[in-house]
């Protein structure tokens, strides 16, 4: 996986974007709603990546059991740097990993990141919670 691609998966998602507020070497994607008012409605981080293909890597989050299981069976994921380790998994894409694996992990990270949006700004992006009741998935 390139920086492009990873841009494009990232982008990919509704309510999506991309800024640079640690400068531009360093891509923080980020969602949104267009409700606006309070601190849940402001825009929430899911990827941070150095897109300098000599340090290539994203920063993503993940649930914490399976953070521990990724970083275990995967060299390439390790808690991530600066972020709560618990929560956050640094990913170094140097091509040991599927691409389809990152696009699941990042994937994965956009869904926790507005599953703790508001119900109207989820449902603004479209977004349909997991498990819900009455739901026959």
């Amino acid at each position: 996986m390139d920086p492009n691609a990873l841009r494009t998966i990232c982008l990919s998602f509704p309510g999506a974007y991309e800024d640079f507020p640690f400068g531009p070497e360093t891509s923080v994607f980020k969602v949104r709603s267009h409700i606006a008012g309070g601190a849940r409605h402001e825009a929430k981080l899911f990827a941070l990546s150095s897109m300098d293909e000599a340090d290539f890597y994203v920063n993503l989050k993940c649930e914490p059991a399976l953070a521990v299981q990724l970083r275990a069976v995967h060299p390439a994921i390790t808690g991530a740097w600066h972020m709560n380790k618990t929560h956050w998994n640094g990913v170094r894409l140097d091509g040991s990993l599927p691409d389809g694996m990152v696009r699941d992990m990042v994937e994965d990270s956009y869904d926790l990141v507005v599953a703790g949006l508001s119900r109207k700004q989820q449902e603004q992006l479209g977004w349909a919670r997991l498990g819900k009741a009455g739901s026959n998935d």
